[in-house]
């Protein structure tokens, strides 16, 4: 089923605007000892209708943007939200918003990402201190909706899975040969943060770990396997992740629903930092209609 819409909004109607929602922070160790920094929104006037636990991308963090508005939009909707920064991603639970540990971020790669989910869910699933609902779905943005598919492929506890701005292909990610030629010869290379102009290294133990795994990287044979419940959302004029690739999960998993916005970009409308009360409107209405499947 495909939906394709121009900018518009639609009501929460099940959101509560003025109830109060409780907030917990965590630290779990992640892979190679490191920390996960995690935080946890609900609404304690309400009897949750399911666990969310949000999957950050490239060069993303657990707060950038408008990822804290969201996070609302959905506790007050009923939800426990969960969003965690992976160990690996740059930032430390003292500079959740700064990429501060380049070593860290060279370090990281899919395996690893894929691993925390894992660690990340298990936690949440078994600590007294998360509200228990009988719903448990993930959401994950650019990289980390393709992470999302292959999370919900292994863990049968997810019953749901929501894509925003999803990669469909790891491996389509990666330099072309004769760059990583060159990337295998000096070890590392670099790609320029537009936003803070840092050079963001990569140790070539990225792509060598991806060779490695290939087969449990592989999007496109676990989508063709999973039967639950799916959404995937894209907009179409998203630069760093072209349409296609929402068109070909939504070819692949046979149970997935998809949305194509017309505006949008890869971040549905946010940057950061964003200071602004509101969602911009391209991603509250994202944020509905993902509700909405939820509810379903």
């Amino acid at each position: 089923m495909i939906y394709r819409q121009s900018i518009g909004q639609v009501n929460l109607a099940t959101v509560k605007s003025q109830s109060m929602l409780s907030t917990l922070t965590h630290v779990l160790t992640g892979r190679n000892n490191r920390p996960i920094l995690l935080d946890i929104k609900w609404d304690k006037e309400q009897t949750q209708k399911g666990l969310v636990i949000f999957v950050h991308g490239y060069k993303g963090f657990k707060d950038w943007g408008a990822w804290n508005l969201v996070s609302e939009k959905f506790a007050r909707a009923g939800y426990t939200f969960l969003k965690f920064n992976f160990s690996h991603n740059g930032t430390t639970p003292e500079y959740p918003e700064d990429f501060v540990d380049l070593e860290a971020f060279s370090d990281n790669n899919y395996s690893i990402e894929l691993d925390e989910i894992r660690i990340v869910t298990d936690w949440a699933l078994s600590s007294k201190e998360v509200p228990k609902s009988k719903q448990t779905s993930l959401i994950g943005h650019s990289r980390g909706g393709g992470l999302a598919i292959l999370g919900a492929t292994e863990d049968e506890r997810i019953d749901k899975l929501i894509t925003w701005a999803a990669v469909s292909d790891f491996g389509d990610r990666f330099p072309i040969y004769e760059d990583l030629h060159q990337w295998r010869w000096d070890g590392i290379y670099h790609v320029l943060n537009g936003r803070t102009g840092q050079k963001m290294p990569h140790k070539y133990q990225w792509y060598k770990d991806f060779k490695e795994n290939e087969e449990r990287l592989y999007i496109r044979r676990h989508a063709r396997k999973y039967t639950k419940p799916s959404l995937i959302v894209h907009a179409l004029d998203d630069l760093a992740v072209h349409g296609s690739a929402a068109m070909r999960i939504h070819k692949w998993i046979k149970t997935s629903q998809i949305i194509l916005k017309d505006d949008g970009g890869h971040t549905f409308g946010m940057s950061h930092p964003w200071e602004k009360e509101n969602l911009p409107i391209v991603m509250n209405d994202v944020v509905a209609r993902s509700i909405s499947f939820l509810s379903l």
